[in-house]
């Protein structure tokens, strides 16, 4: 049977609320946003919200360390918590970074090329550079002179 939507529900899953939140929100300023330096930061808080979430679900309840004993007479009653996703969360946080250096070095080098960091402003030079490209090869290229 379905558990029903009441608050004791929302209150006892409040960290994956806050969690979905904070994903919406990251995704609201990747798309919404203009500025590429807002989109990258967009998308940090996106990869932190998913960070989160998996370390969350990693955890269970009263549940200690997967390490065996030395002498590996392993308690059966004891419950371990899954190490699995906290690996996991270490490799992406790898990538995340990695790839947040990446894009700021490319927003560096379209600052260096175009003078703005504004995703609007950057398609109207880029058309218009095509518009000069168009009149001034057209012909050669297939195209309208």
């Amino acid at each position: 049977m379905a558990e029903e939507f009441t608050w004791a529900f929302i209150v006892g899953h409040l960290n994956y609320w806050l969690f979905i939140v904070l994903m919406m929100t990251g995704l609201y300023i990747v798309v919404a946003k203009g500025n590429l330096v807002k989109k990258i930061v967009g998308l940090n808080i996106f990869q932190t919200a998913v960070f989160m979430l998996y370390i969350s679900m990693g955890k269970v309840q009263g549940g200690t360390a997967p390490i065996f004993p030395v002498d590996m007479n392993i308690d059966p009653t004891v419950v371990y918590s899954n190490p699995l996703p906290h690996v996991l969360i270490l490799t992406a946080i790898v990538v995340g970074v990695a790839t947040t250096s990446l894009g700021l070095a490319l927003i560096v080098r379209i600052r260096e090329e175009y003078g703005t960091i504004e995703e609007d402003r950057i398609l109207t030079i880029e058309q218009e550079l095509a518009a000069v490209e168009n009149r001034t090869h057209g012909e050669a290229m297939g195209g309208r002179a």
